[in-house]
């Protein structure tokens, strides 16, 4: 069952919220086929551009892993590290807001393996 309520207070004026539920905050933030398969990776590393890439290919395009990636560190889930150099370095990590969401794509990972384990290639890491 479903419980609502109103986080709004008889003292405040009505306030134009961006999400309704929790759920719709964290889809948007998680959504997609790419953004979860990139913060696993990620999770307990530090990878450059090149070293993401080649663990996501061929199933994303450079093009689309540069999108997500801004789109994760916009959404303060990754951090992205410049390095002044030549040729240039880039280096991608999960925030603490970004490892946070590790249980819960733990929790996916083990859903789909326990359900659709005869369709899937891979075992999530233990």
């Amino acid at each position: 069952m479903l419980h609502t309520y109103s986080i709004d207070t008889m003292d405040d004026a009505p306030k134009d919220y961006k999400y309704d539920w929790g759920i719709d905050a964290t889809l948007d933030v998680i959504g997609g086929k790419w953004k979860p398969l990139i913060i696993y990776e990620l999770d307990d590393e530090t990878l450059r551009f090149t070293q993401l890439l080649d663990r996501v290919q061929p199933r994303i395009t450079q093009r689309m892993l540069t999108k997500q990636l801004r789109q994760l560190e916009g959404d303060g889930l990754i951090t992205r590290k410049v390095y002044a150099q030549v040729p240039p370095k880039v280096e991608y990590s999960l925030t603490e807001m970004g490892k946070s969401l590790m249980p819960i794509l733990d929790q996916l990972c083990e859903w789909g393996y326990e359900h659709m384990g005869d369709r899937i290639k891979y075992q999530c890491e233990e």
